[in-house]
């Protein structure tokens, strides 16, 4: 599910098309019901809550701008970000896991230690302690 939210937000940073038919694209061979609704929510709540979300990243960031980062880390920040604090049955190192097996798959030989070390920070900082218990 987060692998075709990643594919969908990451088109997004290039195409004109509307999120609605990159999201049709990227769903279209998703027979699950309940996939293509999480990945649905996931991807408008990224984008409902971008602004809050890349304020989070910044913050996190040492060194870095949002904007000097690659575009996979930049979407796997966004995904990750937006599943530590919006969505609250999650537990935080599932989120962080996924995040980093995401950016080892699509980025450099970096990305997997770059990503855990901000979605690392973010979570401390600013995910539900309720997220760190389950």
């Amino acid at each position: 599910m987060r692998d075709l939210v990643f594919r969908a937000i990451f088109q997004n940073e290039f195409r004109k098309d509307s999120v609605e038919a990159i999201l049709e694209e990227v769903l279209g061979k998703e027979k699950s019901d309940s996939i293509r609704r999480d990945v649905e929510r996931y991807v408008k709540g990224i984008y409902e809550n971008l602004d809050s979300i890349d304020s989070k990243i910044t913050s996190c960031l040492e060194n870095w701008t949002l904007d000097r980062l690659s575009l996979v880390d930049k979407c796997v920040l966004r995904l990750g970000t937006y599943e530590l604090l919006y969505e609250g049955d999650v537990p935080v190192q599932v989120t962080l896991d996924e995040a980093i097996e995401l950016a080892k798959r699509y980025g450099t030989d970096n990305s997997g230690k770059f990503v855990n070390g901000v979605l690392d920070k973010i979570a401390k900082q600013f995910a539900a302690e309720e997220k760190w218990r389950l």
